[in-house]
């Protein structure tokens, strides 16, 4: 599984531009189910086929990532720009970002009286270029860049960009690689646009029209100096939602998660979102409602471009989706 998350968080594919992550999914996971189809919006639909009167479930983790777009190019060949997603001024000073062809950009500011007042108004991408016609021969208005940074491993503890929520796709894709046999027709649903509204999920909830849904998504936590108060640490197993932005995780949902993972001996957390949602806020208020939960993977320094998760965590999420999936009831 370590090779799949390196690939897939190394790739390019900020919001609304997931081709790339969808091809490479689409390669790894033929082998493992018995369709694979991209819909209108550009979700990659993967399904794994029951018996006839098997329920749909539906699991959902998002291909794409935050990123910023150019807006304007200035004499110079600076590029201006706005955000894709959930991107604060405060994480890009001297960060790089890539765009679609491999150029790379670096972010700087203007003079500022105090730090407090940067925002995206005060900031520049230099590529390197003298005059606006160069950065034209480059860049366009419109196109999009997101965080350059390699995958790193320490010990336990993966450090990479788009974790948010490359490593939820990577849990789908072992999940699906462990999971032999199923009295369900399972759907593993790698949805687009996420960070910009839950969109690829709310379509394709309404094209699968599961019985059941599950988001698999990161989740803050509360495990670091004087961080906010949270019951979710690193290390401690996959985090069960009850709450988010989105959603209130159906009763029923929640507790099959919980009961799996006690029986099973799997480590789980709780987890109380105050800020933030997922995909399931799209899925359980597709057509007349569906029952919805989410399992989380605890991470560290979300939307920067070094965020960091456990990799026992992200086990213990892959084998508690095993063992729901292979249970004969939901």
């Amino acid at each position: 599984m370590q090779d799949v998350i390196k690939q897939l968080v190394e790739l390019y594919g900020p919001t609304g531009r997931e081709d790339e992550v969808a091809e490479y999914i689409t390669e790894v996971m033929r082998p493992l189910v018995d369709q694979v189809y991209a819909d209108t919006m550009g979700n990659l639909i993967a399904i794994k086929r029951g018996p006839a009167d098997a329920k749909k479930i539906m699991l959902a983790a998002h291909m794409d990532e935050i990123g910023v777009i150019i807006t304007d190019i200035d004499e110079h060949g600076f590029l201006r720009f706005s955000n894709v997603g959930g991107v604060s001024a405060f994480t890009l000073i001297g960060q790089r970002v890539r765009f679609a062809d491999g150029t790379i950009g670096v972010f700087g500011q203007e003079k500022l009286d105090e730090i407090k007042d940067l925002k995206y108004s005060k900031m520049f991408i230099d590529i390197g270029a003298t005059s606006r016609e160069e950065a034209e021969a480059r860049i366009n208005i419109g196109d999009v860049a997101v965080y350059h940074r390699e995958y790193t491993l320490q010990g336990q503890r993966v450090i990479a960009k788009s974790l948010d929520d490359r490593i939820g796709c990577a849990v789908l894709i072992e999940t699906a690689r462990r999971l032999k046999e199923s009295p369900h027709e399972v759907y593993f649903v790698f949805t687009t646009q996420e960070e910009v509204g839950l969109r690829g999920a709310r379509t394709a909830a309404y094209s699968v029209d599961p019985d059941y849904g599950i988001a698999v998504d990161v989740t803050d936590t509360g495990d670091t100096p004087e961080a906010h108060r949270m019951a979710v640490s690193l290390g401690k197993g996959a985090a069960i939602k009850v709450k988010d932005s989105s959603v209130i995780t159906h009763p029923a949902v929640k507790d099959l998660l919980v009961n799996t993972a006690k029986a099973q001996g799997i480590a789980y957390q709780m987890e109380v979102l105050e800020r933030g949602g997922t995909d399931a806020g799209s899925i359980h208020l597709s057509r007349s409602g569906v029952p919805t939960g989410a399992v989380s993977i605890p991470a560290r320094y979300i939307h920067s471009p070094s965020e960091m998760v456990d990799l026992g965590d992200v086990d213990d999420c892959v084998k508690l989706l095993v063992a729901v999936l292979e249970a004969p009831l939901i």
